[in-house]
């Protein structure tokens, strides 16, 4: 168990930062809420748990998207010793109302527009439903408290108000690191969802590390568009920013790249949190096109004069980011290690990390990227120890862990928390990868997704993959064993650029039967592909962008 108390850590920055900017709803309100309106506010939330009952260990879910309410909720849960339960917007219905019902949730708030699609939750042990937007009522187990609630609610806002807590007299309850903080639903790409229990310390340990190895001196502006229900945008761009001091701009608006470029431009934060995916699209639709020009093609043979366009490229992607982030990091999925290798020559400064919901979420990271290697992960992070399992003869197997910030289990699933741990207490992460002799970890891929071929070789769909999606024409692809063993890849199309360049379907056929062959030479023979398939539609995806895959397997069937 860490000796630092992440309670104690968050009162200590809150004193401290007392009348700094904390958070501000990005497009919506210009009035950032200072710490000590943070501090005020959870005191008020803190009133309405009171008036429920709260317990110790009760559960309390949230679902909406980033906005300064969603933070003001889950630290207010986490100050009372309650748990959060993070539901991610875009899950299904039936998911949501699963998570509220196999998480034994006392209290959900909840977008309205969200809450409108749900309908009947059929939960017997949920009291209220708390509008996110304005804290509404929007449903009570006993309809006749709803006036008592609504009544107690205006009289603790106003005692607020009227007698706001001092810097000199503000502290949180004592809770120590080993409570219960949070169970998280992972959306997962197996189409099984299973809550995550997170203590204190998990989530002390991202925190610290975070602070530790990513930030400035000098706390600035942070940008939160990944989902805060996912522990990835949860930890980076929210918890740790939160403890050392910095003011997080939520953004609630759908991330596209028209909106995120305009924030960037306009809070030039001090650190970009992002998925591969938002990277690999910058290069695809903005730079790859303008290197293919013959032109560019020539002067880029031209040693002295490559140099300084990969300089001015770099400096021009650095100033689309707003020109003023200390760091940039891709995390979540698997980076395409040929733009990785573009951005680096660029001297564009970012780093690729490693993580999962289990471990609240960071593995593997090294903030030294000169020194970083290609198509690596980074190295384990301080308070965890890996190793590799059963590794063949390249040095690849399954990913394993122990230390501070593993996960407590999953919620109410004994059969899968033991399935989880071998009996020497390692954790198996499901992840097939291997460690060389510097340190660093590569991510070859799952091992549910690992094919092995007729002659017994190990095929990672994910590095096939990675190569597919940097052919002409290639937006994204999937990688499936049909029958007698064939691999057939389906791709989906960059659409734009077809449009733009007046592809019809007949060439785009033949440019997938070239892609093919083309593919087939990058790749080990037992890894040849049979066939391309044009795909229709982008595929589904997690929160993190990963192929739910399993939605897919009746392709080949």
């Amino acid at each position: 168990m860490l000796a630092e108390n992440l309670i104690q850590l968050f009162e200590d920055t809150t004193v401290k930062k007392w009348d700094a900017p904390c958070f501000s709803d990005y497009g919506i309100s210009e009035k950032p809420m200072t710490y000590g309106e943070v501090a005020n506010k959870i005191r008020e939330f803190h009133e309405i748990f009171k008036f429920f009952g709260i317990e110790t260990g009760d559960k309390i879910a949230i679902c909406g998207k980033n906005s300064t309410n969603w933070a003001l909720t889950y630290l207010s849960v986490l100050t009372c010793k309650a748990v959060t339960v993070p539901i991610l917007a875009d899950f299904a219905v039936d998911d949501i109302r699963h998570v509220i019902n196999h998480s034994d949730s006392k209290l959900f708030f909840v977008g309205s527009s969200i809450f409108e699609k749900i309908g009947d939750l059929g939960s017997d042990n949920l009291d209220a439903v708390i509008s996110l937007e304005d804290f509404r009522v929007l449903y009570m187990k006993d309809p006749s408290k709803k006036d008592e609630l609504e009544e107690t609610w205006k009289s603790v806002k106003e005692r607020c108000l009227a007698d706001p807590v001092k810097r000199e007299d503000f502290h949180f309850q004592k809770i120590p690191n080993d409570t219960l903080a949070s169970i998280v639903y992972t959306s997962g790409t197996t189409g099984f969802s299973k809550g995550v229990m997170l203590n204190n310390n998990a989530l002390m340990a991202n925190v610290r590390f975070l602070i530790d190895h990513l930030a400035v001196e000098i706390p600035g502006n942070i940008l939160s568009f990944l989902p805060l229900a996912h522990s990835l945008g949860c930890s980076i761009d929210f918890l740790a920013e939160f403890a050392r001091g910095a003011h997080v701009h939520f953004l609630s608006k759908n991330p596209t790249p028209k909106v995120l470029l305009k924030a960037f431009q306009e809070l030039k934060p001090d650190l970009v949190v992002s998925v591969p995916l938002i990277l690999e699209k910058i290069y695809t639709s903005k730079i790859q096109p303008m290197l293919e020009t013959p032109q560019m093609q020539f002067l880029l043979k031209i040693p002295f004069v490559s140099d300084l366009i990969y300089k001015k490229i770099g400096e021009q992607i650095n100033e689309t980011f707003g020109g003023r982030q200390y760091e940039m990091i891709a995390g979540g999925a698997a980076f395409n290690p040929k733009i990785e290798e573009f951005y680096k020559k660029c001297g564009v400064r970012f780093m690729v990390g490693y993580g999962m919901t289990e471990c609240a979420p960071l593995v593997s990271y090294y903030e030294w990227y000169e020194e970083h290697h290609i198509g690596t992960c980074g190295k384990i992070i301080n308070t965890l120890t890996a190793k590799i399992d059963a590794p063949d003869e390249s040095g690849t197997g399954e990913i394993c862990l122990k230390g501070e910030n593993v996960m407590l289990g999953y919620y109410k699933l004994p059969n899968e928390t033991k399935a989880a741990f071998d009996n020497e207490g390692w954790f198996h992460t499901g992840d097939l990868g291997y460690i060389d002799e510097d340190g660093f970890l590569f991510i070859r891929g799952r091992i549910k997704n690992m094919i092995l071929s007729a002659s017994g070789q190990n095929i990672y769909p994910e590095e096939v993959e990675a190569k597919l999606n940097n052919l002409p024409y290639i937006q994204e692809s999937l990688l499936l064993e049909g029958k007698e063993g064939k691999l057939i890849a389906f791709v989906y199309p960059d659409k734009e650029k077809i449009e733009k360049d007046r592809i019809s379907e007949d060439m785009l056929r033949e440019i997938m039967l070239k892609n093919r062959e083309r593919i087939n030479k990058m790749v080990p023979s037992f890894a040849k592909i049979s066939e391309i398939k044009i795909f229709p539609e982008e595929f589904i995806k997690t929160s993190t962008k990963k192929i739910k895959r399993r939605l897919y397997t009746t392709l080949v069937d």
